[in-house]
């Protein structure tokens, strides 16, 4: 009841804008900045060099990049054109649906975007230089589309060859259903060193192939020789037996 004295009007009415039980998502109001963290992540890289043009692994520590900690990661070089997970944020395990540590990085893509993933990535350790990758994940049932970049930075390791990587992978919009692989719509590569030349990611071989080897032609005085005639190798069969 209002106070005595007091008109009914002026007591304070309910704002109608404001409905009882209402759920308000964390989402709608700290959504994710691919951009900002992109630039984060690049900013903390470039800390940690200290006029070096590739900082070392052993200087990155976690509280440097507390904001883009959940979509950092650290690579291993393990073969040409391959690496995998050293060490990564929650984010990419949201993405896989379980623990990426171990997994190789190509996991993230689909088959047919593999090859150029592994021509770009052995340019990061190459050259060396930094690439920056956009990818889309397609919609299907349960999994909304996505939109996705990825951050390469080359670190030394403690041998101080360039075997490592720092990065970020952030995909904008609801994962839905786990696991989520990508398509690559775009690369691009930058020197670590303003101004020099960009190692373009080259073509890589298919598979495991080797270069063939050169052919050499047989010796003259080889005993079985390519020229011989079915008269001339028949005579050269002797019979055996156990006769004697």
């Amino acid at each position: 009841m209002p106070p005595a004295g007091s008109d009914s009007r002026d007591a304070p009415q309910d704002d109608p804008r404001q409905k009882p039980g209402e759920l308000l998502r964390l989402a709608d109001f700290d959504r994710i900045r691919p951009g900002q963290i992109i630039l984060e992540m690049r900013a903390y890289w470039e800390s940690l060099r200290k006029g070096r043009a590739i900082p070392m692994r052993a200087d990155v520590e976690p509280r440097g990049i507390r904001n883009a900690l959940d979509y950092a990661f650290i690579l291993e070089r393990i073969a040409p054109g391959a690496a995998r997970f050293r060490l990564a944020g929650r984010h990419l395990i949201d993405l896989m649906g379980m623990e990426v540590r171990g997994m190789p990085l190509c996991a993230l893509i689909n088959a047919r975007g593999r090859g150029r993933l592994s021509d770009v990535l052995e340019s990061v350790f190459k050259a060396p230089q930094i690439a920056e990758i956009r990818l889309y994940s397609e919609g299907a049932y349960a999994q909304p589309a996505l939109d996705a970049r990825l951050l390469l930075l080359p670190l030394r390791s403690d041998l101080g060859d360039v075997t490592r990587a720092l990065g970020c992978f952030i995909a904008e919009g609801e994962i839905g259903q786990a696991p989520r692989r990508f398509d690559i719509t775009g690369d691009e590569c930058q020197p670590v060193i303003p101004g020099a030349v960009v190692l373009e990611p080259s073509p890589s071989s298919h598979g495991f192939a080797e270069p063939p080897a050169p052919f050499r032609a047989a010796p003259p005085d080889q005993r079985h020789r390519e020229a011989d005639t079915p008269e001339e190798r028949r005579a050269r069969f002797r019979i055996v037996s156990d006769k004697t």
